[in-house]
């Protein structure tokens, strides 16, 4: 029972086994969490994903052993997960435009994983599938905000 309830959670209840795109998929369920969390005050965000993350580890880590200890790609508990650390704090996300920003953002690092992402890959277990995902929410969430700066200090330049 709780295999297969840990098997639901990890593979975000059914998303992360699609054949295409397992990761993007997936990742869909950090949006309403993202927006949910963005509702709150800072602390509370901040609290509630540092729960969600910590809880996310050995998520990761049992259903990781029902595919021989893999980061198999139907794992994406860490990417729905992760994905709100990308806009955490961040008021202008909560406007679709800017949210899809940063969920392309996100997906960019996240399948790509330049340094320093792709370290993390050599971390064993659930906090090592996991930790790249925070990594790169890390990095999203930097470039999220250096790009409205840039866009709020070009759209209040008198003409």
């Amino acid at each position: 029972m709780l295999e297969t309830l840990n098997f639901w959670v990890a593979t975000g209840f059914g998303l992360g086994l699609s054949p295409i795109a397992p990761g993007t998929f997936g990742s869909l369920l950090g949006i309403p969490l993202a927006w949910w969390l963005l509702g709150r005050p800072l602390g509370q965000q901040g609290a509630i994903l540092a729960v969600l993350i910590a809880l996310a580890i050995p998520v990761c880590h049992y259903a990781s052993l029902q595919f021989a200890g893999a980061d198999h790609g139907s794992i994406v508990a860490d990417e729905y997960v992760a994905f709100p650390l990308a806009v955490i704090g961040i008021k202008a996300a909560r406007h679709p435009l800017v949210m899809a920003m940063a969920f392309v953002v996100y997906r960019f690092f996240d399948a790509l994983k330049p340094p320093p992402i792709h370290f993390a890959e050599y971390v064993q277990g659930g906090f090592g599938i996991v930790l790249d995902d925070v990594i790169a929410a890390l990095v999203s969430w930097v470039v999220i905000v250096l790009v409205l700066k840039l866009w709020q200090r070009r759209t209040s330049q008198p003409a």
